[in-house]
């Protein structure tokens, strides 16, 4: 096993661990409530991940999935649900995000005169680190929940790009997931931040629920490789079906369309709609956002329809000159004996040609 391999697979777990971590002990200072210390042994899932990982995969990732940035959203996200279903009440200055050591506390000033002796640095230390916690719990609460969900969307990107990647995956492919991570995660964030910061929809407990909950599935993206990889396929008779050749040749392009209309911006279109529809809110940073994902979600339609088309040419075009490919780089010659229901299904699907039957189109068509 290789060092580098090792040291990022444990030192990204424990980034993981690390922040959870302090979304519990978060959580528990809002709450004035030990018992939620218990949401901690969710970290033991990813220990587990980490060992079986380190066993059996030398510390490299897997295929399609990555089970420890699953494993991270399992973690985390219980805290931030809690954090914004409570939504606290204290008081926000006029710079809640500074963060300043007062050097004139008497602790403080106490541990530096102290710091002469052998003990008095330790001392100093532990009395500095001290106020500095004290420090940090007096911002408000907003300030916190909103900084940890930066971390969260950032520390998902750098942690994926930090795991060991896997044989199956390679550094080009990476770089372009994560290009789409970062867009996604600033997505994310602003639909969290820009609904959920409404006056009228913090008062709608169920409301809240939802938005969290359609934020909740949006996540689940993160952990799949899909958007980059294309499914495999061997010249078999049984991957010459419509489908299966539609699938093979444009697994990551259908993967990215399915995502933006199933598990993004088709979502935040909806709770948006709803918000402005039923609900009758209204801002402009709402309406904006609302024709975005409108725009989104049509381009991502449009090309649906191109790639169809496309699909529809290239199979016409093989099926005039007798051979089937499942993808650009794998063609290959019909068999003598092809199964005639599939010959019979790919003549159905373009049952309809062009009006020049004579000529197959050509590939700027």
């Amino acid at each position: 096993m290789e060092l580098m391999v090792l040291l990022n697979a444990l030192v990204t777990r424990l980034l993981f661990v690390l922040h959870s971590l302090i979304g519990v002990w978060r959580v528990t200072a809002v709450k004035k409530e030990p018992k939620y210390w218990l949401l901690a042994l969710l970290n033991l899932l990813l220990c587990l991940e980490t060992g079986l990982t380190l066993k059996f995969k030398q510390g490299r990732g897997y295929k399609w999935f990555s089970p420890a940035i699953f494993l991270y959203l399992i973690c985390i996200v219980p805290s931030l649900w809690l954090l914004e279903i409570h939504h606290g009440t204290q008081y926000c200055g006029n710079e809640p995000g500074a963060v300043q050591v007062n050097v004139s506390n008497p602790d403080f000033n106490q541990s530096r005169d102290s710091s002469h002796g052998s003990e008095g640095t330790g001392h100093h230390i532990i009395q500095t680190a001290k106020v500095l916690v004290n420090q940090l719990s007096t911002i408000c609460e907003t300030v916190w929940t909103l900084a940890l969900h930066q971390t969260f969307l950032l520390l998902l990107v750098v942690g994926r790009w930090l795991l060991p990647i896997g044989v199956e995956i390679t550094r080009d492919q990476l770089s372009q997931l994560l290009l789409m991570f970062v867009g996604t995660a600033a997505d994310i964030l602003e639909f969290a931040s820009e609904t959920l910061d409404i006056e009228d929809v913090r008062k709608n407990y169920a409301l809240i629920n939802a938005i969290l909950a359609v934020w909740t599935w949006s996540m689940l993206q993160f952990p799949l490789d899909l958007a980059v990889q294309h499914i495999g396929c061997k010249p078999a008779a049984s991957t010459r079906r419509i489908p299966s050749l539609l699938l093979c040749r444009y697994s990551a392009e259908l993967w990215n369309i399915g995502v933006s209309l199933f598990i993004q911006d088709g979502p935040f279109f909806i709770v948006r709609s709803i918000l402005m529809g039923h609900f009758r809110i209204f801002n402009q940073m709402l309406v904006f956002f609302t024709a975005k994902n409108i725009l989104v979600v049509t381009l991502q339609l449009y090309r649906l329809a191109v790639i169809t088309i496309d699909f529809r040419a290239t199979i016409l075009q093989k099926s005039r000159k007798g051979e089937v490919s499942c993808c650009p780089c794998e063609p290959y010659e019909a068999s003598t004996h092809a199964n005639t229901d599939q010959d019979t299904e790919i003549k159905e699907f373009v049952a309809f040609p062009p009006k020049e039957e004579s000529q197959a189109p050509s590939e700027d068509q």
